[in-house]
Order: structure tokens, then C-alpha cells, then sequence
């Protein structure tokens, strides 16, 4: 990926001598590729600055969320602006009526302004917070508030476009100030550079010497524009980052492996409002396989449900909150994906010591039974409300009793994570507009548009999702099709959708009571061989069912793009689609089946050393060592 660099969780500047004079060395010597990427363009030497083709996606994401912060960056400032305007209008109307009740005063030339009024506009006009999504106003919901204000506005245009008065402000938004606190080969803030027209200036941050350098490189490469708005620094982002507090509009962490030891600083160089991205690439860490490491990292505990993968997403926002709540901010996810090998973040940073209250009651844990992967969500705090009065109060339980109720087994525990929707549906719906509407912009546009497609259809405010095939598999049954299960789910009187995250994912607020009934239905009109002993499936299947499942197709359970024949989940465009070695990493013959051989051979042509020729021999060779082993 673009932002994936040496500058990981260890010591600052530990990038060898020798590292870097051998980078050096073929850097000069090796003859270098011109790579293209949006509007873009970089030098490739090799292995020496990290550069993962697959994270196009990643960065088309980006670019596609920027733009739409951007957009939601101007309205906020109009409203802002509005809200000036309203309130300059009413003081001067004030003035005007204290003056006729004076006859005796001198009367007020209206172009003048008290010095009063001059430091109450000149403390409005620079105001740069951005407004709090309770408090977001349009201009249609207060155009009745200006226009009784006395101030002059016409239909033909925006009410910016009016403003002339300088203690008001600029009509438009200041330039978004970014940060890319992982550049390597500097593709990623190049592009934000030259494809976002509201980007006023991007910083460039890699610990490592060698990535700055070809960061430098490829900023005199693209040009004028690039060279403009566009500084590469070599130092460690942590420390960039605290020593400049709330001083980016937009800050984007996209590290090889964990992202956890930069939150910190992140979430306090950020502007109020400002925009958080951020990536994790520890799948393995937080999809379970080593949960005592996700708990030292992220604070919490994985489970190895079918889930994980939208777990992982709720874990990191979990890690972002409190991470954020230490310095009296909160965050707000605008759109969180699982793509690949993956998993990618976008939240909104505000600052307010009341609304962190509500934190706890955005966190739950998750008991999973271990029989028939049955989960239940357990929240953290909730909070009651009496007579106007606000209380936050500790989560009640247990919701479940030790023994699962449909099969009699336990329940691991993992959490907390975050439960409270991790997308925003008008961002959504702004980004797929906006993408359609410029795809020859996007370069993996077929593959951005089915992600964010797949998000639109989900339910927001369910987390997590069960798996059809696993439900069917634990009943060692013939699984129903996705329609019937999702119709019978409807005429239930339940809500259900697909998941972004998974393509047999389903999200639905049935109870797991109710979707065991509908499965316990099924195999009556669909019996199945009984393998005898005391598995779970049988446990479930002595129980009768409590309702009547009804597997009449209808309308409202259908995927809605399904219909329209829009694609949601795209093959990978290519073979070995997925991580990369670390920078500068030394790749032999064993790396060939994980990456390709044209991988391979190619990085080690372009450092001057010789290809690995005989690949099918080479792979035929580690095989026969593990049979050996095996055979031992």
C-alpha cells in the first residue's frame, strides 16, 4: 500500500546503514519505472520504497470520502456563514431601533460599525470549527431568518455568493490542510494533491530516509502543482503529529500492519471536524487468531466468529474512541470497510466533554456460543431519561444465561467494540453519486462502486452478521437460498440485509431464537440423516419451533442492486491480489508462491540482481521439503 512504510511500531530511524546504501546503490544504477496511478506519477526502484498495487482501491476510496468531506466541509461553512449573517443583521436592526428611541443621539452613518460589534465579527469570522452534526443548518432552514435580517440576499444565488462584507468571512471553505503521516513513495498524498481541487497543501511524513527521498523525487516529477501544494518530512509521524495539535484538516494513517501506537497523536492533530482515516492491516490480530495480542493493541478482545472481519472494523473504532475520549473528543464513523486483506476507517473528530458521557453506550461485548456460534451483545452503559433530566447508567444484564439456550453449550466473550452504526447513509449516498458521476477518475471504479453499492444496502444499526451456510452446516443440512431465508426473516417481521463484509453475511435484528426457528422449519420440509450422539444440530433440532416460518419470496427481502443486476462483490481483477513484502525486504525463491514469480523476478531485476529462472522447479522443491517433513 501507498501509505505503508518502515515508520511501524519500533524504535524511530532503525533503518540500517547498510539498507540504505544498498537502496542507494541500485537506485542510481538501476533504471527506474514510470508507474501511473490516477493523475499521478512515481519511480519505481525495485523493493525500496513499499508500493502494493492491490491498495488502488484503497486509495480510489480515499480520494472518493475526501471529496465528499470536502463538499460537507462547504456546506458546514455557508451555514456557519448564514448563521453570521442572521446575527449581524439583527444587531444592526437593534442599533437602528435604540437610535429612534434616542432622538438626542447622533444619528449612526449605516456603513459604521461600533468597535463592539467589529470584535464580535472579527471573533465570528475566525472561527474555523466546523459545525457538530446536531447542530449542521442548511441554508433553506434558516434563508426565513436572513432574509427577515434585513440583509439584502437574492434567489439566483447561494447566500455566500451575497457576502461582501469582510468582517463575514470568505464564502468559501479555507483549502483542506492534509496529512499523510505514512508516505513512502509519496502516490497517495500526489494524488490528493493533484485530484482533489480542494486540497490547499498536503504533508508528506515517512521515518524512513530512503521513502523521503523518492517522495522528494516523485513531487519534482509531477510538476508544478505537485511541487505547490505538496512538503515531504522526514521525521517520526508520532512526534509530527503532537507537536502540531489540531492543525489538520484531514489525517491519514495507513501503516504496514497495526496502526494502534499512532492513534494517539492522530487523534490530536486533528481539526475540529476534521477527518480521520485510517488502516489496519493486522487482520490476523484482529480476526482472532491471536486475541491476547488484539487486547494489548486495540484493547479488546477478538472472537473467531464468521463475523470477524466487521468485528475487526468495530474494534478499531472502539480503539479510536478512547483513544479520542482521553483528550474530551469523540468520534463519528462517516463509512468503515472490510475489503481484502484489509480493513479501513473514515470518522469525523468533534470536541465535547458532554457527549463523551455517551460513549459507553455506544460500546457492548459479544457472547458467542461455542456449539452453534450463536452471539448476543451485551452493552456497556446505557442512558435513561426522566423528566428531562439525562442519566448514563451501567448496561443491565447478563443478557444470556451461562449454558447457550439453544444447544446447551458455553459462551466465550470478547469486546468491548463498538456498537453504534459505523456508516453514515448520506455520505454514502453522496460518494456513489459522486463517483458515478467522475468514474474515468477512479481507476478501480467497478471495484469502489460495488464496495460502497454493498454498504448502501446494509442495515446500519445492527451489528455484526450471521452466516447462512454456518447455521446450515452446524444442522448438517441442504441450506436454503438466500431469498427464501431473508423472506421468511420479513414475514417474521424482522429486517434484513446483506453485508459488505462478507457475501453469505446477513444482517437482520431477529432474535437468534427466531432464526433457529426458521432453520428448525426448514429441515421439517427438508429432513436430514441423523449422524447420532449429542451434537449441537441435534440439540437444536429436538426442540420444536415456537413460530411458523413463512418462506413466501417477497419483494422487500431482496437485494435492491441484485435486482437492478449492479455488482456488489467483484473477483480480484488479478492473481496474487494481496499484501506485499515490507520495504526493502530480501525476496527469495519462497516468496514466489505467495507473490507471483513476475513479482518476484521483477523487484529483484530492477535491484540489480539476478531473477529466480526456475520458479516451477523452485515451488516443486519446497513442496518435496514439506512432504519430507510431514513423512518424518
Amino acid at each position: 500500500m501507498a501509505g505503508a512504510t518502515e515508520d511501524m511500531p519500533r524504535k524511530p530511524h532503525r533503518v540500517g546503514k547498510k539498507k540504505e546504501a544498498a537502496a542507494r546503490d541500485y537506485a542510481s544504477t538501476a533504471e527506474p519505472t514510470i508507474l501511473r496511478e490516477g493523475e499521478a506519477d512515481i519511480l519505481i526502484h525495485g523493493n525500496d520504497v513499499f508500493y502494493n498495487k492491490a491498495q488502488i482501491v484503497n486509495r480510489d476510496l480515499s480520494i472518493a470520502v475526501l471529496r465528499a468531506f470536502a463538499a460537507k466541509r462547504q456546506q458546514e461553512h455557508e451555514s456557519l456563514l448564514t448563521k453570521k449573517v442572521a446575527s449581524y443583521g439583527n444587531r444592526k436592526e437593534s442599533s437602528r431601533q435604540n437610535e429612534h428611541c434616542n432622538g438626542d443621539l447622533e444619528t449612526e452613518n449605516p456603513s459604521t460599525i461600533s468597535p463592539s460589534e467589529t470584535n464580535h465579527l472579527e471573533h465570528l469570522s475566525s472561527e474555523h470549527e466546523a459545525l457538530p452534526p446536531e447542530e449542521d443548518l442548511s441554508i433553506e432552514t434558516v434563508a426565513e431568518d436572513v432574509e427577515t435580517s434585513g440583509v439584502q440576499i437574492t434567489k439566483e444565488s447561494p447566500i455566500t455568493a451575497v457576502v461582501n462584507d469582510p468582517l463575514l468571512g470568505n464564502p468559501e471553505a479555507k483549502p483542506l490542510h492534509v496529512l499523510e503521516a505514512l508516505a513512502a513513495s509519496g502516490l497517495r498524498a500526489l494524488r490528493y494533491a493533484k485530484e482533489v481541487a480542494e486540497v490547499g497543501s498536503v504533508v508528506a511524513c515517512d521515518n524512513d530516509k530512503v521513502a523521503v527521498e523518492a517522495c522528494e523525487r516523485n513531487i519534482r516529477l509531477n510538476g508544478k502543482v505537485a511541487m505547490a501544494k505538496l512538503t515531504a518530512h522526514h521525521a517520526d509521524s508520532r512526534i509530527y503529529m503532537l507537536s502540531h495539535e489540531k492543525e489538520f484538516d484531514v489525517v491519514d494513517l495507513d501503516p504496514y500492519g497495526s496502526p494502534s501506537v499512532f492513534l494517539d497523536s492522530a487523534v490530536q492533530s486533528i481539526t475540529e471536524g476534521g477527518l480521520l482515516m485510517c488502516t489496519a492491516t493486522d487482520m490476523a490480530v484482529l480476526c482472532g487468531n491471536n486475541g491476547e495480542v488484539c487486547y494489548s493493541k486495540y484493547g479488546a478482545y477478538p472472537l473467531r466468529g464468521k463475523y470477524c472481519h466487521e468485528m475487526a472494523l468495530r474494534i478499531l473504532l472502539a480503539s479510536i474512541e478512547s483513544h479520542a475520549n482521553r483528550y474530551k473528543r469523540y468520534i463519528v464513523p462517516v463509512l468503515s470497510l472490510s475489503v481484502d486483506f484489509y480493513v479501513r476507517v473514515f470518522v469525523r473528530i468533534y470536541t465535547s466533554a458532554s457527549t463523551i458521557k455517551e460513549t459507553p453506550s455506544k460500546l457492548c461485548y459479544v457472547y458467542q456460543c461455542v456449539g452453534c456460534d450463536s452471539f448476543h451483545l451485551q452493552p456497556v452503559g446505557r442512558i435513561a431519561s426522566r423528566q428531562g433530566s439525562v442519566r448514563y447508567l451501567p448496561g443491565t444484564g447478563p443478557v444470556i444465561s451461562p449454558d447457550c439456550k439453544q444447544c446447551g453449550k458455553h459462551h466465550n466473550m470478547g469486546g468491548p467494540m463498538w456498537s453504534a452504526p459505523i456508516h453514515n447513509s448520506e455520505w454514502i449516498a453522496s460518494m456513489l453519486s459522486s463517483v458515478s458521476s467522475m468514474k474515468m477518475r477512479y481507476p478501480a471504479f467497478g471495484k469502489v462502486h460495488s464496495i460502497l453499492t454493498a454498504v448502501s444496502e446494509e442495515i446500519i444499526d445492527i451489528p455484526l452478521y450471521i452466516s447462512l451456510h454456518s447455521m446450515s452446516a452446524t444442522l448438517k443440512c441442504t441450506p436454503p437460498s438466500s431469498a427464501l431465508f431473508r423472506s421468511a426473516v420479513v414475514n417474521a417481521g424482522y429486517r434484513i440485509s446483506g453485508s459488505h463484509a462478507n457475501p453469505l453475511g446477513l444482517k437482520t435484528d431477529a432474535p437468534m431464537e427466531v432464526l433457529w426457528d426458521i432453520m428448525r422449519c426448514w429441515v421439517k420440509d427438508h429432513p436430514v440423516k441423523d449422524h447420532g450422539g449429542e451434537t449441537s444440530g441435534r440439540v437444536i433440532l429436538s426442540k420444536p419451533p415456537e413460530i411458523e416460518a413463512n418462506f413466501k419470496k417477497v419483494p422487500a427481502a431482496m437485494s435492491r442492486a441484485l435486482a437492478a443486476g449492479v455488482a456488489r462483490f467483484l473477483p480480484n481483477p488479478e492473481e496474487f491480489w494481496g499484501p506485499k513484502p515490507r520495504a526493502g525486504r530480501h525476496l527469495s525463491s519462497k516468496h514466489i508462491a505467495s507473490h507471483g514469480a513476475e513479482f518476484v523476478n521483477g523487484t529483484l531485476r530492477a535491484e540489480g540482481r539476478p531473477p529466480i529462472e526456475e520458479t516451477n522447479d523452485s515451488a516443486e522443491e519446497g513442496n518435496e521439503v514439506k512432504r519430507q517433513k510431514l513423512n518424518d
